[in-house]
């Protein structure tokens, strides 16, 4: 790993969707055990840009680096295999299975030979293995036997995020955590994101609600129109700046000083 504690760099990372043009020179650098924020207006790129280093996207041009090594991801199933994970805004929940077998959706555990070889699975294991990640995180739910159709939005999306947590070994992305919630399951849901990284874990956060960011990111990288403006710690910025970077405000406002 660098010297800096970065552990993702993405360098001059070009996307385009036929005539349009989704991203471009989009520079991002993640550190680990931070939560980092990625936002922008609509359009601005932010969505494509973490499908990219999830791999469901191809870039056209630019270079991952994980470790400072270059990586190419063709799949989701690549960059989960780097210890990549990400909890999309659908969460991608199965509502009819309980808290336990969301958690090993797609990687469920099985009994020894030959049961397990018969396809039985060793729900016992894949349950106290679900206590104690709920556990690990602090999530409230009264059992994870419980259906997730049962569940609230802010447990559903604690459930999603322990998925993540439990398999996403180096970089959680989460794409607007709290969008669709309430006031207090929207804190239950940051307070989540902070112990996610209590935990050691790298974050990246993109969100719309600016409020919510400057309550729990480290640092801020803001996207316009497919291309890095800048990023900054969040200590050193302010909500009105920010705002100005994403509309254009502030260029405009450079430009028309310079002229």
């Amino acid at each position: 790993m660098p010297d800096n504690g970065v552990i993702l760099e993405v360098e001059d990372v070009q996307k385009r969707f036929g005539r349009v043009e989704a991203l471009r020179d989009a520079d991002f650098e993640l550190r680990n055990g931070e939560v980092h924020a990625i936002v922008g207006d609509n359009g601005a790129g932010k969505s494509t840009l973490i499908k990219i280093i999830s791999g469901v996207y191809q870039a056209d041009a630019g270079e991952l680096r994980l470790d400072g090594e270059p990586i190419v991801l063709h799949n989701p199933r690549e960059a989960r295999q780097l210890g990549i994970e990400t909890v999309y805004q659908d969460l991608a929940l199965a509502d009819d299975l309980d808290a336990a077998a969301n958690l090993f959706l797609g990687r469920e555990e099985y009994l020894p030979p030959p049961l397990g070889s018969l396809g039985f699975l060793d729900r016992k294991a894949m349950r106290q293995r679900a206590e104690e990640e709920m556990r690990r995180l602090k999530i409230g739910i009264s059992s994870v036997d419980q259906r997730v159709v049962e569940l609230s939005g802010g447990q559903r999306q604690a459930v999603a995020v322990a998925r993540a947590i439990a398999w996403g070994r180096r970089i959680v992305i989460m794409d607007e955590p709290t969008a669709a919630l309430g006031v207090r399951e929207s804190a239950m849901v940051l307070e989540l994101i902070k112990e996610v990284r209590n935990q050691g874990l790298a974050i990246i956060m993109v969100s719309h609600n600016l409020p919510e960011v400057f309550a729990v990111a480290d640092r801020i990288t803001v996207l316009r129109i497919g291309r890095t403006i800048t990023t900054m710690a969040t200590k050193d910025t302010s909500l009105e700046a920010v705002v100005g970077m994403m509309t254009g405000a502030v260029e405009a406002a450079l430009r028309a000083e310079g002229s």
